[in-house]
């Protein structure tokens, strides 16, 4: 291995390790949040980019669907919660988000030359249905046994998980897809070649960072997410309402997943199951960072990401073991450091 050859690997390292890193917060941010090892995290990555795909061919997404039955079953539960708590103020918006919103979005989609749409617009499309699938699923499956056990948690989110892979092959199909590139252009940094779309990948996913912090640090909202992460019974005595922290929390990881296929989308050819793995490499940076850390979650899934691509050029048979074995001494490593402590009643 030359230079140049470490250089070319050190950018796709870093690349994958960015989004990675996007997942990995996500992971833990869910994870801090609701007690939820969040295993469909991943399939929102190739629910994003495969929803784009399909808007950028001319037709209507079919998780549209979904996202229209999701949206009608939670207008029915919350409908009739409210009714039973005679608090009929809250049927607007509870009708507005769950059942109108979907049913104006297919209406768009329809209505619309998809196909002829400036790429952001379609971008904007493929978020739009994608990412509110976040929020419904909290709302359908965890709200329910939000004070279950862990374990039971973690045993769901694998039904879920099985659930969206089988509902994305039968979405969008076997074969895999790949989305035309936000950018051709290309850039020498001395004796290295940097494409447009890398720079694009690694500058959307510092930004998205960094807002994500201006969020936590400034915004009311955040400093909600935060204090149910510390401490969840003393932020619900303070008043606020563990469903809008779990529901919010669904939404942010939920945003992040899809906006991470939509970037990787052009670099690398997405199947209906892609999202798992991903998503697993992502967790390996998470599980770096005990699932409470956001810093060191970040630098573990960018370690992750070197830590690939290396691999696939010493051994790229082996180089999924290799990533996935790095998770093995930094669970032993803390299992010897850290003190065994009850879960919270």
């Amino acid at each position: 291995m030359d230079f140049q050859i470490a250089l070319l690997l050190g950018q796709d390292g870093i690349t994958n390790g960015a989004i990675y890193a996007l997942l990995a917060l996500a992971l833990v941010l869910v994870f801090a949040v609701t007690r939820v090892i969040f295993i469909p995290q991943g399939e929102f990555v190739a629910y994003g980019a495969l929803t784009l795909v399909m808007i950028q061919a001319g037709g209507v997404p079919a998780t549209v669907w979904l996202l229209l039955g999701a949206g009608l079953l939670a207008a029915a539960v919350d409908t009739a919660a409210a009714l039973r708590a005679r608090q009929t103020h809250k049927l607007v918006s509870v009708l507005g988000w769950n059942a109108v919103y979907p049913l104006v979005l297919v209406g768009l989609l329809y209505a619309l030359p998809l196909k002829e749409l400036a790429m952001p617009l379609q971008i904007l499309f493929a978020l739009a249905v994608v990412v509110p699938l976040g929020p419904l699923m909290y709302r359908l499956v965890y709200q329910p046994i939000a004070a279950a056990p862990v374990l039971i948690l973690l045993i769901v989110s694998v039904a879920v998980h099985v659930g969206m892979v089988g509902l994305g092959l039968l979405f969008f199909g076997a074969e895999g897809s790949r989305t035309p590139p936000f950018s051709d252009a290309r850039f020498e940094l001395g004796p290295m070649l940097v494409s447009g779309q890398t720079i694009w990948v690694i500058v959307s996913s510092v930004v998205l960072i960094v807002a994500l912090y201006q969020f936590f640090e400034r915004t009311l909202y955040g400093k909600a997410l935060r204090a149910t992460a510390i401490n969840r019974v003393g932020a619900r005595l303070m008043g606020i309402p563990p469903a809008l922290a779990g529901k919010l929390t669904f939404l942010l990881a939920a945003a992040i997943g899809a906006l991470s296929g939509v970037l990787i989308a052009p670099i690398t050819t997405i199947y209906y199951d892609t999202g798992f793995l991903i998503g697993l490499k992502g967790f390996v940076g998470a599980i770096i960072g005990g699932l409470a850390s956001y810093p060191i979650a970040a630098a573990g899934a960018l370690l992750v990401g070197l830590l690939e691509a290396f691999s696939s050029f010493w051994a790229s048979a082996y180089k999924e073991v290799i990533v996935f074995t790095l998770i093995i001494p930094v669970l032993l490593w803390r299992s010897l450091a850290s003190r065994h402590v009850e879960e919270e009643e």
